[in-house]
């Protein structure tokens, strides 16, 4: 149940982002919801600068108060703009990317959140659920002095009125009628709303009703006193409950003036006695705030930059850069810099370790006078005109966990006093930056986890080897890298052929292919681990050179088919680091996974360890998905040689229609089977059969039972003696053999439009004959079925059908087709017959089918074979 609401708009402009911190700030505070603040500042401020920075459109943010907790919406005004799914709860966007970092707080920061799309809107909401906190926790405030002391009267007057379960008065204290002037007996058993005159605050929907039923509030509104006169009070509701589960509220009111004696105090840890003597006398004592700022940032990368801004201001220099260090502390990464080209530096990597161009300053500070005379001393500020330069660790118990330096343009600006200035600063923030690392790193790990259990769930549910290959790249792009190809290797000699190219901006695909296709693809070496490429960013470079070159007049070369324009962005959109993931299944390379940043980007390692993981899993389904398609063509030219060939021999005078449906996924032949095939001049076999069972093992039975009817058809035996023949091949095969029920018959169209018929029924079902006249009976008599009995005696029925007659033969698939306890049965199907006079063969079979189809409303699982036979009716003269 909403119990309260609070909303505003905000312009795209940078500002605004501070402005939606302080309303949401605001807000809770106001509800009384202090616990979760923190947590909602920081995932309003990713969700609304997403909005009005990177979706450059007004964000609308929409807080809603309810029983268990507060839910934020941030909606912006671009509803096509890209949102990594999550779900249920979701792809997850690594924190360093520009947009898409607020989704991975939500996902770490919020108890649940989800993404929701108008036509003209795109909402990010998220709840946080306030925790359970008994009565009685406290916080203390600092020793001030007297002149700093909040104002009350003499005599502080605290009104306690508490308020039952149905919002009428029941305890007024002394203070209370001091303070308003009324007597216990004149409000005693009234409702509270009599008496206050509760604020209609704009975009507020809470009322007094709804704020006595949560569990905490504070805030300010008015009581009518005695006189008329209204009364501004400050109020600290309580929710409580007494012995026997009866609720009820106290509320404790003091002069709106005098709202610092009720008014619950910032939470903030209580100072010691030297803290406390530096705020006497105006001063701050902590040296981390001292050098940051108060507040400091939440996030990690907001107080990285905000270090290197302050370092850099304190020592007057021209860029400052903090590096931090690998978990193995054997490399430093770039993570914040101010006056350097930091996106072409970010995420860069240099060894910790002296040598030659290494980055020998890292666990000891340094200082560079003048870069020129020592080259690669320092290699982040090689080619950046920075001349002199400061550095000093960062360091936690002994380790190393970053360095920071300060450089200027001019030689010789530093010296050791400077480095122990800075180095003093670096000791002040080295805690709080490892802090805010090591809890980035745990939700990046925990965004992984969820990673890698979706990509894992959606790689096992598919055996396609195309979806699989869109899928693999799909979860790269973009939540590991900028653009994806997957290159696939079939087989030990042949060579890597690109298969798959995904950008991020579906624009520049086409390019990227274009480009990728000239440039040898790379080796497929199985060694693990990502390996960088420079390929394709080189060719891209030279691409964008020639473009230019010839854009100048400077070429000799012909004009290229595309415009310079989209030479140049491809080049930017694959001018950064590109790493090859090998795709390794079955101690086999089977391909390779290519990820690539725009121009001058770096991966991070723990994105290039996540990509390893999903490397392998995308390896295995790969060749899951190609083993299941070998295998599946395979099996289906298999058994695409059991069935007749086609077309069907036409037969002068007679109709004829086959229907065939085999149970079971991947199949095309099962248990049942037909045949219609010419004997001899003038005379044709045709066959409908059964074999016990679905699947491979019967489609066996069925080849061997096809071919041999044929062989021996043609031979010149008949209709028994082909069935004999066939019983002791079957029960030859031994364990193999199945039983097998068959319809065989011998057909002679004759000269007066009729055709004679002679037919074989070894325990089938009966063939049905219908009439002109719409009778149906049956067109043969029950014989024994085969691959029982050695000794057979079967014998053969002569059918004459006349013009109009229809012959219907069936595999029990259709006669017992079931729903329930109810069956089709022989009945089922005459009566589906008797409606068929007049129809052509191909009629009957299709109505018989699809009266089988509508007696179940699920699918059929036994195999079923419809065969119908139909003499013409001779043309009136």
């Amino acid at each position: 149940m909403i119990t309260a609401r609070a909303a505003a708009t905000f312009e795209p402009v940078g500002r605004s982002v501070a402005t939606a911190r302080a309303f949401v700030r605001d807000t809770l505070q106001g509800w009384g919801c202090a616990d979760i603040v923190d947590d909602a500042v920081v995932l309003t401020s990713e969700l609304v600068t997403n909005a009005v920075v990177h979706a450059g459109t007004a964000a609308d943010v929409l807080c809603l108060r309810n029983d268990g907790g507060v839910r934020i919406s941030v909606a912006d005004r671009y509803p096509e703009r890209e949102i990594p799914l999550q779900n249920a709860g979701q792809v997850v966007v690594h924190p360093d990317r520009e947009g898409g970092r607020g989704l991975l707080l939500c996902g770490a920061l919020a108890t649940r959140w989800g993404v929701e799309y108008t036509a003209a809107q795109k909402h990010v909401w998220f709840q946080l659920d306030l925790p359970e906190r008994p009565a009685g926790t406290r916080s203390a405030g600092p020793a001030l002095p007297v002149a700093a002391l909040p104002v009350a009267e003499t005599r502080v007057r605290v009104a306690v009125i508490q308020i039952d379960r149905g919002g009428c008065i029941s305890f007024w204290n002394e203070d209370a009628q001091d303070l308003f002037a009324y007597d216990p007996e004149q409000v005693i058993g009234k409702p509270l709303t009599d008496f206050a005159a509760w604020p209609h605050t704009p975009g507020t929907g809470t009322g007094i009703v709804e704020a006595l039923q949560l569990s905490r509030w504070e805030g300010s509104y008015g009581i009518r006193g005695s006189d008329g006169r209204v009364v501004p009070v400050y109020a600290s509701h309580l929710r409580v409950r007494d012995a026997d589960g009866e609720a009820s509220t106290v509320c404790l009111l003091v002069r709106d003036h005098e709202r610092a004696i009720l008014q619950s105090p910032q939470r903030t840890p209580a100072p010691d006695s030297a803290t406390q003597a530096a705020q006497s006398e105006g001063r701050s004592s902590d040296p981390f705030e001292v050098f940051i700022g108060s507040p400091a940032p939440d996030d990690l990368d907001g107080l990285l930059q905000r270090t290197v801004e302050r370092a850099r201001d304190m020592l007057d220099g021209d860029a400052a850069y903090l590096l931090l260090a690998t978990d193995d502390e054997t490399e430093l990464e770039v993570r914040a810099s101010t006056g350097l080209p930091s996106a072409r530096q970010r995420f860069a990597r240099v060894p910790v370790e002296a040598g030659s161009g290494r980055y020998g300053s890292a666990r000891m500070p340094a200082v560079h006078e003048d870069l020129t005379a020592v080259p690669g001393a320092v290699p982040l500020l090689s080619g950046t005109g920075m001349r002199s330069v400061v550095t000093v660790p960062l360091k936690v118990e002994g380790r190393l966990t970053g360095s920071l330096g300060v450089a200027a343009e001019g030689a010789g600006r530093y010296t050791n006093e400077e480095a122990l200035r800075l180095q003093f600063a670096a000791d002040r923030i080295a805690l709080a930056v490892e802090r805010a690392r090591l809890t980035e790193l745990e939700k990046l790990r925990r965004g992984s986890l969820s990673f890698l259990v979706e990509a894992s769930d959606l790689l096992a549910g598919t055996l396609d080897r195309d979806q699989t290959l869109a899928l693999m790249a799909q979860m790269t792009v973009p939540t590991l890298a900028t653009w994806c190809a997957v290159y696939t290797v079939a087989d030990q000699t042949s060579e890597p052929e690109l298969s798959y190219v995904l950008h991020e901006d579906e624009d520049r695909i086409d390019g990227l292919k274009t480009l990728l296709m000239k440039v040898d693809p790379p080796e497929p070496v199985p060694t693990p681990g990502a390996r960088i490429w420079t390929a394709p960013s080189d060719a891209a470079h030279d691409a964008a050179l020639r473009t230019s070159m010839r854009s100048l007049g400077l070429g000799n070369a012909a004009r290229p088919s595309t415009g310079p324009g989209a030479t140049l962005a491809t080049a930017s959109a694959v001018g950064g680091e590109t790493v090859v993931l090998p795709l390794v299944a079955r101690n086999r390379v089977i391909g390779m996974l290519t990820l690539g940043k725009p121009t001058e980007e770096h991966f991070r390692q723990e994105i290039l360890e996540l990509a390893e993981d999903l490397s392998r899993r995308a390896a295995l389904a790969l060749d899951n998905a190609r083993l299941y398609s070998e295998r599946t063509a395979i099996s289906q030219s298999l058994q695409r040689s059991l069935l007749p060939p086609e077309p069907l021999p036409d037969i002068p005078g007679v109709e004829v229609e086959v229907i065939y449906r085999a149970a079971g996924e991947g199949n095309e032949v099962g248990g049942d089977f037909y045949d219609l095939f010419p004997i001899r001049d003038g005379a044709y076999g045709f066959a409908i059969g059964d074999v016990c069972g679905t699947g491979p093992e019967a489609a066996a039975v069925t080849g061997l039972a096809r071919h041999a009817l044929r062989l021996l058809a043609r031979e010149g035996f008949g209709g028994p003696a082909v069935l004999e023949r066939l019983n002791a091949a079957i029960l030859d095969e031994g364990s193999r053999s199945r039983f097998l029920t068959l319809l065989y018959g011998e057909l002679w169209p004759q000269e007066d439009g009729s055709a004679l018929l002679k037919v074989v029924c070894a325990g089938h079902p009966l063939p049905l004959r219908l009439r002109q006249d719409g009778s149906v009976e049956p067109a043969a008599e029950p014989q024994p079925l085969l691959g029982v009995m050695d000794d057979l005696e079967l014998y053969e029925q002569n059918v004459t059908l006349d013009p109009g007659d229809v012959l219907l033969c069936v595999t029990d698939g259709v006669t017992e087709r079931r729903e329930g306890t109810r069956m089709l049965g022989d009945d089922g199907l005459t009566d589906v017959l008797t409606t068929c006079t007049g129809l052509t063969a191909g009629a009957v079979a299709a109505r018989v089918l699809r009266a089988v189809e509508r007696f179940a409303a699920e699918p059929a699982s036994d195999d079923m074979a419809i065969l119908a036979m139909r003499v013409p009716e001779a043309p009136a003269s």
